[in-house]
């Protein structure tokens, strides 16, 4: 994807999936690219449509937990772009799991009972639903792997303060809470999730992508009980599907492995698969959004335009 220069655009940042663009000192530009991450790598070739698919969705849903608490964004220039406030981030990532899936239960089938200070209960088995749901936060390294941390140790370190924490907490259990609500409609059990969150003055606000694909994951509500009670594995939506074809591909992002060739043919599936996501997840027809570089710019800059005061 190119690299753009936007009117008083003051810093510049390429992640994993996304670039995002400092303008002045209280907007960001962020350009979903066609890039996908596994393992905290980047694989070699772009997946059509992919950026549209996760932007799209992430802007369906801050507008629909925005009655929640207050987000960043506040402009679509084009599919796969948005503007929004510019935040001071908390260095953490509020993970909330409904269910023993992925990590955790990696934890707990290992016989450790302890997720980032969170006791999980006895006598669970892989998909099971906890009590209530689970908050394991993780700290945001800037390189690296994220690690779990608990949220005494957010606190004593001084990471985030106690009574910020304890609005993030609140307000983490409640987009989760709407998100299962919106997922149920769809047939779908919003599984487990992340919330990132910063600051503008003394007002904490939800930033990032949320419920989309790349973050959380979604099983099928249809069959979800018979599965388990036969102890075979969920149907899901998420990216998991690309891991596991790495994964027998003997790929995990490990010194030393080579990503595996990704065929014309695979990429289409891949990307056939993430416009399923999402007209699953929002229920509406997919509509493939094509723009040249000059198009994307000239869209985003009216959309800053729009934004001036």
């Amino acid at each position: 994807m190119k690299t753009f220069q936007f009117p008083r655009q003051t810093n510049f940042y390429s992640g994993k999936v996304r670039d995002v663009y400092s303008i002045a000192d209280n907007l960001l530009v962020m350009i979903a690219s066609n890039r996908i991450s596994a393992f905290d790598v980047i694989l070699p070739k772009p997946i059509p449509y992919k950026g549209q698919v996760l932007n799209q969705i992430a802007a369906y849903m801050l507008q629909a937990t925005k009655d929640i608490c207050p987000n960043w964004l506040l402009a679509t220039p084009t599919g796969n772009s948005s503007i929004g406030k510019r935040c001071e981030p908390f260095k953490v990532e509020m993970v909330i799991r409904g269910n023993l899936t992925g990590h955790a239960w990696r934890t707990y089938q290992s016989g450790n009972k302890i997720l980032c200070g969170v006791t999980m209960p006895d006598g669970m088995k892989e998909n099971d639903f906890f009590p209530t749901p689970i908050i394991t936060p993780t700290t945001k390294a800037s390189a690296g792997h994220d690690e779990d941390i608990s949220k005494e140790a957010i606190i004593q370190q001084n990471i985030v303060s106690a009574a910020d924490y304890a609005v993030i907490e609140l307000y983490t259990q409640q987009l989760f809470e709407r998100g299962k609500q919106l997922a149920a409609k769809r047939g779908l059990i919003l599984v487990d999730t992340k919330y990132e969150f910063g600051k503008i003055g003394n007002e904490i606000y939800l930033m990032d992508e949320i419920h989309t694909p790349d973050s959380s994951r979604y099983f099928y509500a249809e069959g979800y009980e018979e599965r388990q009670a036969k102890g075979e594995r969920q149907k899901q939506l998420s990216k998991e599907f690309v891991r596991e074809w790495l994964i027998a591909n003997h790929f995990m992002g490990k010194e030393g492995q080579t990503v595996p060739e990704m065929s014309t043919e695979w990429i289409n599936t891949i990307s056939n698969r993430y416009i399923e996501l999402y007209e699953k997840v929002i229920g509406s027809t997919f509509v493939p959004q094509e723009y040249t570089d000059d198009e994307l710019y000239e869209h985003i800059v009216a959309g800053l335009k729009n934004l001036e005061v």
